[in-house]
């Protein structure tokens, strides 16, 4: 699991690990069931606080994208988000409402936008082949 960490970015290091992790999950590096790294690991292997890493995980685990397994640790969670539909979209808007505020400062023009979204989101489509195996004969 490839994590960076930027301390110089505004946003906070726990949710540097929250949105990677979110990201990994949503381009299938990481797939229900996988073990993630325990908190100490990921602090050591990420030099941030320990306190930083379970906050990290904390929100993950509220989220739903994470679960706590006696005996396991934590693991890529089976499920999926544990809000309505309508939360979902609500939170979606939220995000995309904040992505477009960006763009206005950063002067890209809004009909722009659409190709950058849809070529972004080439990176989280399926590939078809990726999870089917090769025919031996």
């Amino acid at each position: 699991m490839d994590l960076r960490i930027d301390p110089t970015d505004a946003v906070p290091i726990y949710a540097q690990v929250v949105d990677q992790i979110k990201a990994l999950i949503a381009s299938r590096a990481l797939r229900p069931g996988d073990p993630m790294p325990s908190v100490r690991e990921l602090a050591v292997n990420l030099r941030i606080n320990r306190n930083t890493a379970s906050k990290a995980y904390q929100t993950l685990e509220a989220e739903g994208i994470l679960a706590s397994r006696q005996g396991q640790g934590t693991v890529v969670a089976e499920g999926g988000a544990p809000w309505s539909h309508e939360e979902r979209v609500r939170r979606l808007e939220r995000s995309l409402d904040r992505s477009i505020v960006e763009a206005y400062h950063l002067e890209i023009p809004f009909d722009e936008m659409p190709p950058i979204l849809e070529e972004r989101l080439k990176r989280f489509t399926p590939d078809d082949n990726r999870d089917k195996k090769e025919d031996p004969a």
